[in-house]
């Protein structure tokens, strides 16, 4: 009688199980549907797709025109073909994320017809999935914000993990941020933020404890998403695996204890390609990187692998020794639509192997040959071109880089 009885509260303990990793997995999917539909919205603003527009007298506000939108799609490399692109669309409107301006019409057509994202209209749902999404990305921004240290390597059991924060401080810092009245409310935050897949325990042992134990978040939200990955149906966390700085990876204590930071693992698509240009980032070979001209936006990338533009190889402890030929200097630059504009090389250090002269850090100052010093603080000399490029792509859309430049004899 008890094996029977514990066979049955076995399989309903694995029923439970089961639905609770299919609603996690929901969770996630929901929350990258809403963070891609919001870098688009971004993006449509900046480049007046979305505006304020007229039909029969009448002004429509913050909206756009579905045809138009799948042009641009196609144009910005973002569908392959006008079908696919209505596909993408009607996920972000089955979603509740865009909606015809007068609801007359549930499916996206390719026609002319006005179309809107809630968010500009105040009309988007937020029930407590959303609202709970909403809070953990406004709590991401804070703590990714430079003056903010709570992210950092910390180790638990012998292994190191990255960006990680520890329970107890959260919740004093939550307190302090105005973001909960009382320790005990901040908890309760962190309870919720856990539930809906936002933060976990580094190794998955621990519900939220008021303790020394060490956190994450699930998932980086300033992680430029393709739309195709709307119609990936897999869990959003193997796409985060590699290139998220806040999914759950680890490293032993052990390797590349020179390194300055946690290096990570790039992800295929950074793996390959040492442009930092995001237009041009696909897949291809090894080691090169992609040269696409303006004027052939049309065109697919031409893969290049050009020898470096270095006169000869110099190592970091050159560049450190005092009384060396080179100056330092440090850009602000501030990525536009489609990226930052130039391409890294090389390997401790890295250098600038190319700059776009119609490109932000052209603007900013760049210049080939130039050495990669850090970037938003944390010094690249010893790592190579594939973690620095991971480094930008991964962070925030303006970034500070400091550099050496050899001095003109």
């Amino acid at each position: 009688m008890e094996e029977g009885g514990s066979t049955g509260s076995a399989a309903s303990d694995s029923s439970t199980s089961g639905s609770g990793g299919a609603q996690q997995r929901e969770l996630e999917r929901m929350a990258e549907v809403l963070v891609t539909g919001e870098q688009l919205r971004l993006r449509l603003h900046e480049e007046k797709v979305i505006k304020d527009r007229r039909h029969h007298l009448k002004t429509y506000p913050n909206c756009f025109v579905a045809k138009e939108l799948i042009d641009w799609l196609i144009e910005h490399k973002e569908a392959s073909d006008r079908e696919t692109a209505i596909k993408l669309m009607q996920k972000l409107a089955d979603r509740g994320i865009i909606h015809h301006v007068c609801d007359e019409h549930k499916e996206f057509k390719d026609v002319k017809l006005f179309y809107r994202f809630r968010k500009d209209d105040g009309t988007f749902p937020l029930d407590n999935e959303v609202k709970a999404f909403m809070r953990g990305q406004r709590l991401y921004e804070k703590l990714m914000s430079p003056e903010n240290t709570l992210l950092q390597p910390r180790e638990e059991e012998g292994v190191k993990y990255e960006r990680t924060f520890m329970a107890s401080e959260f919740l004093d810092w939550l307190v302090q941020e105005g973001e909960a009245t009382t320790r005990k409310e901040a908890e309760q935050l962190c309870h919720r933020l856990m539930e809906h897949g936002i933060i976990q325990h580094v190794s998955n042992k621990h519900p939220f404890v008021d303790s020394n134990l060490l956190y994450q978040f699930r998932m980086n939200f300033r992680r430029r998403r393709r739309l195709m990955e709307l119609l990936n149906e897999k869990s959003p966390t193997s796409q985060e695996t590699h290139d998220s700085p806040f999914c759950l990876r680890k490293q032993s204590h052990d390797n590349r204890k020179s390194t300055s930071f946690m290096s990570v693992s790039p992800s295929k698509e950074i793996k390959i390609v040492s442009a930092v240009r995001r237009s041009s980032m696909s897949s291809c070979g090894s080691s090169g990187y992609f040269s696409s001209s303006p004027t052939l936006s049309s065109s697919p990338p031409v893969l290049c692998n050009p020898k470096s533009v270095l006169k000869r190889p110099v190592t970091s402890e050159e560049l450190l020794t005092p009384g060396a030929p080179y100056a330092r200097k440090t850009f602000t630059i501030v990525g536009d639509a489609v990226g930052w504009g130039f391409v890294v090389r090389g390997s401790k250090p890295c250098h600038i192997q190319a700059v776009d002269p119609s490109g932000p850090a052209a603007a900013a100052g760049m210049k080939v040959c130039q050495f990669v010093v850090s970037v938003n603080g944390l010094n690249v000399l010893h790592v190579d071109y594939r973690t620095v490029s991971n480094l930008i792509l991964t962070g925030p859309r303006t970034i500070v880089m400091e550099v050496m430049e050899e001095l003109e004899c």
